[in-house]
């Protein structure tokens, strides 16, 4: 146990050092990695153009060529044009200095205010403090000498301004940076399959499967959401272009670009490209129409596209959550500066992948991932747990908003119960926990079935009325009083819990829906196994349904299917073993199983069993009217067990 404990803090130290490795590669080496993932994601949204043109006989190499050129061309005249609105816009700004100073003056607080006026008695009390004493100069040359030595010199730090040198440097840089971006797209676009070869062979012959399916998921996603965001946003800035243009603001191509560009930025992207216009249009319009008009459109569109164009178009394909968005815009930005903002996204989808289809990074697709981590059981379950009542009960009435009654039984209630018996049982669940999700289990399926009783079950079948034997009046008129649903061969059920708590629960869910769906069933309360076998036979039933929840109940459920057939004959048995994920001809081996009973494993099956046993019924009846069978398997068929 020992070396076990001292292998896993190995592996978590090994973890960690991996971690600050890789970040530190990514941090230091990031002159040689933006522009080669820079190459790659443009890689991704070129490529469907290049094949394409392939399709077209244009060859590999000269397809690649006139995209490449194209895409460039187009890139670097737009930012000429762009620029050149940008210039023509700063030579108008002085000829608006007169409407911005109307404005600030019209925002210019009052000096009889109270606000003001606070300011001012503040300032005349920091005076007076900051004034020296009445008696601290003498007479003579000292009065006259100590306000210059105590009087501060004043230091101003002026930034020497920047050589010819440095400004080209930093521009040759840019142009470099750019230039190699454009040869690595030149070259993944002509050689993507050997670079794809190359990236599977990094996991061995014996990863294929999982690096092929890692690499067309992550191509996948990547390449569409790119794609997507991409057709979103040029529509964007297009659209704020031409409102701009009929606004009457100077330089829409400019301010559509820059907003179109500034959305590939999550969250501070769409805010920052709506300042500009906005203070521009403050400038250069006398009234405040123009200005809220210019508020207004920014407003309105970014609320549209954000909360449904974008979720409608690519949200599914990202598979990240918001908070991972939000995560990764940071770390990106800061490892990687404004550009690692512009990737955050991709490179965290191509990271959410890899965790995915790789078991050792799960944790990446549990952090950042949208799928959700607990199951709808598990987080009703955890929710109880933590004592959690109201809670709870939100998990139940969201997964009854898409599914009916009887699938959120079998898939979260069930399912949950299982789960707090195997901790019950392995002694991970204290008495008063154990107490409380049982009790509070009790309470909301109460709750939800007197919410929803009145549903109709959908595999509930209509009723049908025997015809009555000759010489006998029509059975209808006599149950004239009875409700129109319940049918004239309604069987008579009781449902017996096998063992515990659990059992119980799960037998009243069952007989809540048989009630819903029109038959007369009766739970047994829990107590004492021949106190339950006792009030069964009491009952005088036509269906025994037995209510066990695995992994610990099939042997009581064994147990009370046995003495039940010994007291009950001639009664049918449906013996309910819930969830359970075994070999069920196995199961019907081990519990002795008759061959006119059936097992069922899902509260569903069980109503599909009852309903096509009553169906069954009704059809023979009512081809023999005038029969009057004595037992109950002469009246209606036999359960088979069903085979795995």
């Amino acid at each position: 146990m020992t070396g076990y404990t001292r292998d896993k803090n190995l592996a978590a130290l090994l973890g960690v050092v991996v971690a600050v490795v890789v970040v530190g590669t990514l941090y230091f080496a990031r002159v040689v990695l933006i522009p080669f993932t820079l190459a790659v994601l443009i890689t991704f949204i070129l490529t469907p153009v290049a094949k394409l043109l392939e399709r077209m006989h244009f060859g590999r190499m000269f397809s690649t060529l006139i995209v490449v050129v194209l895409s460039f061309i187009v890139v670097g005249a737009v930012g000429w044009t762009v620029s050149q609105q940008f210039a023509q816009v700063m030579n108008q700004l002085p000829d608006y200095r007169s409407n911005i100073h109307a404005k600030l003056e019209a925002l210019h607080l009052s000096k009889s205010t109270a606000l003001n006026n606070a300011s001012d008695t503040m300032n005349e009390i920091s005076k007076d403090l900051a004034a020296p004493p009445a008696g601290s100069s003498a007479s003579g040359t000292h009065s006259a000498a100590a306000p210059s030595r105590q009087r501060p010199m004043q230091v101003e730090v002026v930034k020497s301004p920047a050589l010819p040198l440095d400004s080209l440097e930093s521009v040759l840089g840019i142009i470099g940076t750019f230039g190699i971006v454009v040869v690595l797209t030149f070259f993944m676009l002509v050689r993507r399959e050997n670079f794809r070869n190359r990236l599977i062979s990094l996991g061995g012959h014996r990863s294929l499967h999982v690096m092929t399916q890692a690499i067309d998921d992550a191509t996948a996603r990547v390449s569409r959401y790119l794609r997507l965001q991409l057709l979103v946003n040029i529509c964007y800035g297009a659209l704020i272009g031409t409102c701009l243009h009929f606004i009457g603001i100077p330089g829409a191509l400019l301010w559509g670009v820059l907003v179109g560009l500034l959305r590939f930025l999550p969250y501070i992207g769409p805010p920052i490209g709506g300042i500009l216009p906005l203070l521009l249009s403050f400038a250069i319009f006398d009234g405040w129409i123009k200005p809220l008009e210019t508020f207004g459109l920014f407003v309105v569109t970014e609320i549209l596209v954000s909360n449904f164009v974008e979720p409608a178009l690519y949200g599914a394909y990202t598979g990240l959550s918001s908070m991972a968005i939000l995560l990764a815009a940071i770390f990106w930005t800061a490892i990687w500066g404004p550009i690692g903002l512009v990737l955050s996204t991709p490179l965290t989808v191509c990271l959410v992948v890899i965790g995915r289809h790789v078991p050792r990074l799960r944790f990446l697709n549990v952090l950042l991932g949208d799928e959700p981590v607990l199951t709808a059981d598990a987080r009703y379950y955890q929710r109880l747990l933590a004592m959690d009542h109201e809670e709870a009960k939100r998990v139940l009435e969201n997964f009854l908003k898409k599914k009916p009654l009887e699938d959120l039984y079998d898939s979260v209630l069930i399912p949950a119960l299982s789960l707090a018996e195997r901790d019950r049982h392995h002694e991970r669940l204290d008495k008063v926990s154990a107490e409380f999700v049982i009790s509070n289990t009790r309470r909301i399926i109460a709750e939800l079935f007197e919410e929803r009783r009145h549903e109709i079950h959908e595999s509930s079948p209509p009723s049908r009325e025997i015809p009555a034997p000759p010489n006998q009046p029509n059975e209808s008129e006599s149950r004239a009083s009875l409700p129109a649903r319940t049918p004239i061969a309604n069987p008579k059920i009781v449902v017996v819990p096998a063992r515990d708590a659990a059992d119980e629960i799960v037998a009243a869910m069952l007989c809540q829906l048989l009630t819903r769906a029109g038959y007369a069933a009766t739970c047994i309360p829990l107590g004492k196994p021949a106190e339950m076998i006792l009030k069964s036979v009491q009952s005088a039933p036509d269906i025994v349904c037995i209510s066990a929840l695995p992994p610990y109940a099939v042997g009581h459920a064994k147990s009370v299917y046995a003495k039940l057939c010994a007291q009950l004959p001639q009664t049918g048995v449906l013996l309910g073993v819930w969830n359970y994920p075994g070999d069920l001809d196995r199961l019907a081996a081990r519990i002795g199983l008759s061959d006119d009973h059936t097992l069922a494993t899902t509260l569903s099956q069980a109503l599909s069993e009852i309903a096509g046993r009553r169906a069954g019924l009704a059809s023979d009846d009512s081809h023999s009217p005038a029969a009057s069978p004595t037992t109950l398997s002469d009246a209606v068929p036999t359960f088979s067990a069903p085979r795995a």
